[in-house]
């Protein structure tokens, strides 16, 4: 019943789906991974600083308040939350907490020592964003091996092309899947190489509290180390309060990018389907219609079609609001980082629902050879090509007398060459001979020359 009650289709309808991102994205993830934060800097402060002589028994003690972290931590967090009406200063007293029983109290107020909220809010988000990212990508790598086999199963099996929607110059089943191969394999390499960058500089990106209380420490290369060396992240250095979110705003722009060339080929898939060139398997009792029982509709595409655009429209917020913050600090961006999950989850159930489509589809050669066959005037633009070479007067002209807005047979080709005056016979031969289910130029090496990349 809760997910029929909820209100978000991604916890309710799609959480199958979702459910991969709630230790990441929920609230309880947010916690988590403010509490790891906090946990790594005071180690970081206690054990790399040399301000202390602190036991490996103790650091490992205090490393067990992360390590044994539960949901049951996470609701002592919210209770104390109630109370203090401050998310971070609540993960602060529950580790304040758990070191009193643990009897180390004399490294109490080392815990957010000389830092800001935002010092946990950044590092705690690009922690998450670096494992949400590890599932996208994986995922990507699926769609993507998907197309390629798609390409390599399809690359010699001619198929008319469409621009404008009108038939055009013949192409492969296989190329028209390796283009959009190259295009998602293009941004994932981006995506894959953008760094995921953290600050911890304190309250105004200074160091100012750490600097008055030890200025012979050399604050920028420890706060790199920390962030590098126990996050796994990239240093950002040049802040006000808050990560500039650069890198938030690369990831988004590279996923409204994959997302709109996925959306590209859904649309020529759908539409592939609605001409018959592809079939869709059918299920055991499934249904494609409420009235109509013959009906396999494409829904897998539609699906993603709508589940990216939704997606697209927050992170277009996302990728331009991050950016922007008054002054040296504004709350507004605190609400929209909340929501980050909500592009990740959109995003993979669309992938999904595309993935699901690809599956499904089954090629009609039949069809497709029977439209090739009916459109002998798609050779209009080689033989006026070849009539150029040899000086023929007027080549596109005679073409567009004998084919424009007519159907025409191979007869009615064989008809025109014969009667060409300066063409020599072998070459006049070679056109005869040509159909459009030959005429693909070099559609299977373009597909051969993506897999040698």
């Amino acid at each position: 019943m809760s997910q029929l009650k909820a209100i978000s289709v991604i916890d309710g309808r799609y959480k199958r789906q979702t459910d991969v991102f709630e230790d990441i994205f929920s609230e309880y993830g947010l916690i988590k991974h403010r509490l790891i934060s906090e946990i790594e800097w005071l180690k970081f402060i206690l054990s790399e600083l040399n301000l202390f002589e602190i036991s490996a028994q103790n650091i490992e003690k205090i490393d067990e308040i992360k390590t044994k972290f539960s949901e049951k931590s996470a609701v002592r967090i919210k209770e104390i939350e109630s109370i203090t009406n401050h998310d971070v200063k609540a993960v602060e007293y529950f580790i304040k907490e758990e070191l009193e029983k643990m009897n180390l109290d004399e490294f109490k107020e080392w815990v957010h020592f000389a830092l800001t909220s935002e010092d946990i809010n950044n590092t705690a988000y690009a922690m998450m964003m670096k494992k949400g990212l590890v599932i996208i990508v994986d995922l990507l790598r699926k769609f993507l091996n998907k197309l390629e086999e798609l390409a390599l199963e399809y690359k010699k099996t001619p198929m008319m092309s469409r621009t404008h929607g009108q038939p055009a110059s013949p192409t492969t089943v296989g190329k028209e899947f390796i283009n959009f191969a190259w295009r998602i394999k293009k941004e994932l390499m981006k995506l894959e190489n953008i760094d995921i960058e953290a600050k911890l500089n304190g309250a105004t990106g200074n160091y100012n509290a750490h600097y008055f209380v030890f200025p012979d420490i050399n604050w920028i290369e420890e706060s790199q180390k920390f962030i590098s060396e126990y996050l796994g992240l990239r240093s950002v250095l040049f802040t006000t309060q808050i990560n500039p979110n650069s890198y938030i705003s690369e990831i988004m722009h590279n996923l409204i990018r994959i997302s709109s060339i996925i959306i590209d080929m859904n649309r020529d898939v759908w539409g592939y389907i609605s001409l018959g060139y592809f079939t869709q398997k059918t299920k055991k009792g499934e249904v494609g219609s409420s009235t109509m029982p013959h009906k396999v509709n494409p829904i897998d595409f539609e699906n993603s079609e709508g589940n990216l655009g939704l997606g697209i429209s927050v992170m277009e917020h996302l990728s331009v609001k991050l950016l922007n913050s008054r002054f040296q600090r504004d709350l507004s961006d605190s609400t929209v980082l909340r929501n980050l999950g909500l592009v990740f989850s959109y995003f993979t159930i669309a992938v999904n629902s595309s993935l699901k489509g690809l599956n499904k589809i089954k090629l009609n050669e039949e069809i497709i050879k029977m439209e090739l066959s009916n459109n002998y005037e798609l050779l209009a633009e080689p033989l006026q090509t070849i009539m150029r070479v040899y000086g023929e007067a007027k080549p596109y002209e005679k073409l567009k007398d004998l084919t424009r807005g007519k159907k025409i047979s191979h007869d009615d080709l064989k008809q025109f060459i014969d009667k060409l005056k300066v063409l020599p016979d072998d070459i006049k031969l070679k056109m005869k001979q040509l159909t459009p289910e030959k005429y693909i130029g070099k559609s299977v090496n373009l597909v051969d020359i993506y897999f040698k990349m």
